[in-house]
């Protein structure tokens, strides 16, 4: 088990690595969500859990990716700043995305100390409000860090919050999964920080499940994948991106004329739909770049170009630079920096 003094128990990054990272393979696969992760290279973080007996509240700063946390015994307030607070019960799970200055409280009338402080002091894998006999709410979670540069794919599309509750169909697998996760912070058994991120992960995954499945679809992508139209055209996309995709053909996938495919993907991905298809490949390129896992010029045919001319001219569209520009900038940012591995298997240990 890792900790530190910060109450961190875990933080390693994933090495799941999405298919085009192992040179000559496919790149992409047909599902959006694991192509998404995948890219993202996510930072699993599981927190020292809180603790709480009598009257409490915390106040926590703005985070720019995914926090995810449950309810393990009794209840308490949470209070996302110009949203209306919701009070969550024994069982529920909540995702906050790029969350802003939040509070989770006994009552809403308490005055919240700043979490950072109280985590400085965590021990033993918990941190402690008030007297460890009289605790009466218990809550655990972590957060995951995504790789910057293509963050938005799935920030963009979360909304600051999603709430499972305890009774929803969905809770009694969240609720299985959070005794796992609970079971390995509060023990020492040998690859626990290696359990703990694919817990984690598994965790994440069927929040957005629970989010996607939620009354009234979701924003993006994310809620099209539940559509069986356009959801079947997404699929098709991220299965093969080295095709050159027609919008007939996407259409055709779809079960649809091509003007209404065209509008209903607009309207429910924010986007056309080879302009999707467009932003995703070269979300693929910037990551290959920067990892120098693929040439330019196999890069080029891998996302559907017929030339290398072709693939940067439009990578430039995209990213504001020269794949050549990209790679180099990226690949000085990288070496400036003192104990940065290249290495996609590279742990971190807070």
């Amino acid at each position: 088990m890792l900790q530190d003094q910060d109450g961190i128990i875990h933080n390693v990054k994933s090495p799941n690595l999405y298919p085009s990272s192992a040179k000559g393979s496919p790149l992409g696969s047909s599902d959006p969500i694991a192509d998404a992760i995948g890219l993202l290279r996510p930072l699993a973080v599981v927190e020292a859990g809180l603790h709480a007996a009598g009257p409490w509240a915390v106040r926590f700063d703005p985070f720019p990716h995914v926090k995810l946390g449950a309810v393990v015994r009794g209840e308490c307030w949470l209070a996302l700043q110009g949203h209306e607070p919701v009070l969550l019960r024994e069982g529920d799970f909540y995702l906050l995305g790029n969350p802003p200055p939040y509070v989770l409280a006994s009552a809403l009338t308490e005055e919240p100390r700043a979490a950072t402080s109280l985590w400085d002091s965590a021990a033993n894998s918990a941190v402690r409000i008030g007297p460890e006999a009289g605790e009466d709410t218990y809550l655990c979670g972590g957060h995951f860090s995504f790789d910057d540069t293509n963050a938005s794919i799935l920030i963009d599309v979360l909304p600051p919050l999603v709430h499972v509750h305890a009774a929803d169909p969905r809770g009694k697998l969240l609720a299985h999964l959070s005794e796992l996760l609970v079971t390995e912070v509060e023990t020492t058994a040998v690859g626990g920080s290696l359990v703990l991120d694919h817990l984690a992960q598994i965790l994440f995954v069927h929040m957005l499940r629970a989010h996607a499945g939620q009354a009234g679809r979701p924003a993006g992508w994310l809620g099209a994948l539940s559509d069986d139209g356009i959801g079947a055209a997404l699929r098709a996309m991220h299965a093969d991106v080295a095709h050159r995709w027609t919008l007939k053909e996407l259409a055709g996938i779809s079960c649809m004329s091509r003007s209404a495919f065209a509008a209903s993907f607009k309207n429910q991905v924010g986007t056309a739909p080879l302009e999707y298809l467009i932003e995703w490949r070269m979300s693929l390129a910037r990551d290959a770049l920067r990892r120098g896992t693929r040439s330019i010029s196999e890069l080029a045919f891998a996302t559907g170009y017929k030339s290398e001319s072709a693939f940067s001219t439009a990578f430039r569209r995209v990213a504001g630079s020269s794949p050549k520009q990209f790679r180099d900038t990226a690949h000085r940012a990288v070496n400036s920096e003192p104990g940065q591995e290249s290495s996609a298997d590279s742990c971190a240990i807070c």
